[in-house]
């Protein structure tokens, strides 16, 4: 985890519901959902394998570790899992050389959160070298505070990268309003008590309690979040 958190951040969200945000980044940041399952047809191509479009749901949204694990056991491929996670992420670095397409509405939404000081956390399952490379491209100045899926025990779905971004600023978890596009992220920050703002990329996702589901950021504003937390009761 790396963290830049000035004092004043925090006293800034102290008295307000809304005490910090929470984003994605592959698929609800920048557009590159489509970039990873690129690379990974191409990667087993090169072993001898095509992969079915139905798995790209599967993997879609999951840890490294999780998605090429499951890749390899249905395509019975010759390759140890920490082979083909180099392979994965050196094809993807590649692909991400001259920039990545940031999603609509993302640029204009991570201004408007910087203009108001609202402490801001980039949480992806994507490791430590991916992210530092996509923030050459988002701009690293818009996070006080980043978490890699290789940084923590347990990636998502589980709790801990969302929990640990909500520690890293002293903020009540269920005052955090996160920002996911895949099944897998949003049931990460469900258990770790967020509220969450689904916008999918790839497969659909179901409205639910303490879950609103848009069509894109270009729906999504401070104004939206701040109503997001205190409609759930995360008032104090």
């Amino acid at each position: 985890m790396t963290s830049t958190v000035p004092a004043s951040l925090t006293r800034t969200a102290e008295g307000a519901a809304l005490q910090a945000v929470l984003l994605d980044m592959d698929g609800t940041l920048v557009d590159t959902e489509g970039f990873w399952w690129d690379v990974e047809k191409e990667v087993f191509a090169g072993l001898g394998h095509q992969l079915d479009e139905a798995w790209r749901d599967v993997v879609v949204g999951g840890p490294m570790t999780r998605s090429a694990g499951y890749l390899i056991d249905v395509t019975g491929a010759d390759i140890r899992l920490d082979e083909l996670t180099v392979l994965l992420n050196d094809g993807f670095e590649k692909r991400i050389e001259r920039g990545v397409p940031l999603m609509p509405g993302a640029e204009r939404l991570l201004a408007e959160l910087a203009a108001y000081e609202v402490p801001t956390a980039l949480v992806s399952a994507s490791h430590r070298r991916i992210i530092d490379r996509v923030l050459e491209s988002v701009g690293r100045h818009h996070f006080a505070l980043t978490v890699a899926g290789d940084e923590v025990a347990r990636t998502k779905p589980h709790p801990e990268p969302y929990l640990t971004a909500a520690a890293g600023f002293g903020a009540d978890p269920w005052r955090c309003a996160v920002i996911e596009d895949t099944a897998t992220g949003v049931a990460a920050a469900e258990a770790a008590g967020c509220r969450v703002v689904a916008v999918p990329s790839v497969a659909p996702i179901a409205p639910a309690a303490g879950r609103v589901v848009v069509g894109s950021l270009e729906e999504i504003d401070l104004a939206f979040l701040r109503k997001l937390i205190t409609q759930a009761g995360g008032t104090g």
